[in-house]
């Protein structure tokens, strides 16, 4: 992986074997960024994508595993209680040129991912939401 950063924006490359998630945050982390929005494209080997059940507040995940092209990814990075948490999702597109998508678990990059990191002037940490589940956005 490299990245190179221009005024509030970070490009990073990530290389074939790196884990998406696992690149970014070590990014975010060593430049410091406490609130951010992240778009992508590429390709990936692997893929595990969720889908959240509000009713049940549960995830259920499958992973693909070939030759992916990566449709999008969108996001953002921020905090919670203070720490590194990320929300991502991500499109992909088989051989067969059907699309797959959900919430980002893991993603391998299998030739190369171009991911474009907008920096956010400010935090925002995130609370659980008791009646729906998931980890929200605290505004105020």
């Amino acid at each position: 992986m490299d990245y190179r950063r221009f005024g509030d924006k970070l490009l990073l490359r990530m290389d074939k074997g790196e884990e998406i998630l696992t690149g970014l945050e070590k990014v975010v982390r060593q430049e410091g960024i406490t609130l951010g929005q992240v778009q992508a494209l590429g390709a990936v080997s692997k893929v595990t994508a969720g889908l959240y059940n509000v009713e049940k507040q549960e995830y259920s995940k499958t992973t693909l595993t070939g030759d992916f092209e990566i449709v999008s990814l969108t996001g953002t990075v921020d905090t919670m209680n203070g720490e590194y948490y990320s929300h991502l999702h991500i499109s992909v597109s088989d051989h067969n040129f059907q699309v797959w998508g959900g919430h980002l678990n893991e993603a391998v990059v299998s030739g190369t991912c171009e991911l474009i990191l907008t920096i956010i002037p400010g935090s925002i940490d995130r609370q659980k939401d008791p009646q729906v589940g998931l980890n929200v956005w605290k505004l105020k």
